[in-house]
């Protein structure tokens, strides 16, 4: 019998039952894990020697889990997917993780991710191209690929990621799964590699709404390593789900979400956002409220820009500390600078080597104010309208991306749609205000999956999952397993 396409709840039940050992659902997951890693590629490390853990009354104990490469574990290799950490083993583990660790879970792989962190593909981790398990010829999307494509294809019922832009929730969208990050501070920073601090979340890839808030609960709490953490010990996820939304509201933005303004959308679009307005009356259907609002679209399309240069900027600084002398494998030279220098040149994808470009010449004193400063202005206009929205609405839903997962050889699909900034960049939002965000399957288009988002105010996380739950109720795809369509 196969256990790992299973709910944590339903395991955590056979366990206690005695129907199941933990020894035998972490030899299924490393066998799994090996055959997935052979077909998809998703795996840095696999941890053949994971041990089981005493079964307690906490629903993770004795289950096994994913954790993405970019959080430290202590005596386990941690590279975030690059060649600059290719060998680096940390002394100590992420307090995220070792809240898990005490909670009972147990890690069998971690997961490859775009190098640290920086990439919406899959693709540049240096352990090579993640493969989207229901079609090899798509992406995962990053940053999490490995993590979604490990959920997706039944390895274990979650794994950990994170998020600066989208990288939990558009993975989870293109594998058919869920992708949950919560309020900004509600996990602890501390132990996971720093990409952008101001927009950096940590988070979980599962199948379902209840899993996702079961493992923030265990991964959530105050840390006094990470001064942005606060005090979450009254917040209950998943005791708070009910499904009771018949007083909710929700809005969906026009500009994003109308097909007419879309002139030359792709027949994937065209499906995608029929699929959305599927979704929407279900909401309706709930008892939700739902409307329609306006947002002026000049601030829409410039998300991506101020993000690359926000996340650019952070990532410059906080990288800094990258130079093969304190750890990782040292670069030659004559003497330390020229040593620093094959370090990075030698060590960074071209695409890392590009963002730390764009962040040093967009924080240059000449620079700073016209790119930086400004970047930061509109961050604050677009935090600004989204809670203009929250003192109406409950949550603002949207679709995620503009179709399913991207082909990986960068083809398009016919007509499709250049204009589409917003819709693909709107998640970035959740990272600007540090708001609570979560992605749900709600269909399919051209046999792939596609999903919606659905995010809230600061520390109205309970809220947000609630509504998730109550329409992953509603819908057929909750505990997708994925499925091969060629």
């Amino acid at each position: 019998m196969k256990y790992m396409t299973k709910s944590i709840e339903e395991l955590h039940a056979l366990l206690k039952e005695g129907k199941v050992t933990s020894k035998e659902l972490i030899k299924e997951s490393l066998e799994r894990s090996h055959e997935v890693q052979e077909k998809y590629n998703a795996f840095v490390t696999i941890l053949d020697d994971a041990k089981e853990v005493e079964v307690t009354d906490n629903l993770l104990s004795g289950i096994p889990y994913g954790i993405k490469d970019n959080y430290s574990t202590k005596g386990i290799l941690s590279t975030g997917s690059s060649n600059t950490l290719k060998d680096y083993v940390p002394f100590f583990t992420a307090t995220s993780i070792e809240n898990l660790e005490k909670a009972g879970a147990v890690a069998v792989n971690k997961t490859v991710l775009d190098e640290f962190g920086m990439g919406g593909t899959g693709t540049t981790g240096h352990t090579g191209t993640v493969l989207n398990p229901w079609d090899k010829e798509r992406m995962c999307a990053g940053s999490s690929a490995g993590s979604a494509c490990a959920v997706a294809a039944g390895v274990y019922p979650y794994a950990t990621g994170s998020d600066t832009g989208d990288s939990i929730r558009k993975p989870a969208a293109y594998c058919g799964i869920v992708g949950y990050k919560p309020t900004y501070g509600m996990i602890s920073r501390y132990g996971l590699f720093p990409f952008a601090s101001s927009l950096d979340h940590a988070g979980v890839l599962s199948r379902n709404v209840k899993d996702a808030a079961i493992v923030i609960d265990n991964m959530k709490g105050i840390d006094k390593n990470d001064m942005t953490t606060w005090d979450s010990k009254d917040v209950h996820l998943y005791e708070s789900i009910d499904g009771k939304v018949e007083d909710k509201k929700l809005c969906y933005i026009k500009e994003i979400c109308d097909i007419e303004n879309y002139p030359n959308a792709s027949l994937e679009l065209k499906e995608h956002l029929e699929n959305f307005n599927k979704a929407l009356e279900k909401c309706k259907k709930l008892g939700m409220e739902v409307e329609e609002v306006s947002v002026d679209k000049t601030l829409l399309n410039a998300l991506a820009s101020v993000y690359v240069v926000i996340s650019c900027a952070e990532a410059t600084s906080n990288m800094s500390n990258l130079t093969g002398i304190i750890f990782g494998p040292r670069g030659e030279g004559d003497n330390y600078i020229d040593m620093m220098k094959n370090y990075r040149t030698a060590g960074f994808s071209p695409l890392i080597k590009r963002r730390f470009v764009i962040g040093s010449y967009v924080l240059q004193a000449d620079n700073k104010d016209r790119y930086f400063h400004n970047a930061q202005r509109v961050r604050r206009l677009l935090v600004d309208t989204w809670n203009k929205l929250f003192e109406k609405y409950d949550a603002v839903i949207l679709p995620v991306g503009s179709g399913p997962a991207k082909l990986l050889d960068g083809s398009k699909t016919v007509l499709e749609e250049d204009d589409t900034t917003a819709l693909e960049e709107h998640l970035q939002i959740g990272n600007f205000g540090g708001f609570p965000s979560i992605t749900i399957p709600d269909g399919f288009v051209s046999n792939l999956p596609v999903g919606l988002n659905i995010t809230g105010k600061c520390y109205d996380d309970a809220n947000v999952l609630n509504i998730a739950y109550a329409l992953e109720s509603v819908m057929d795809y909750k505990d997708q397993i994925a499925k091969e369509v060629k």
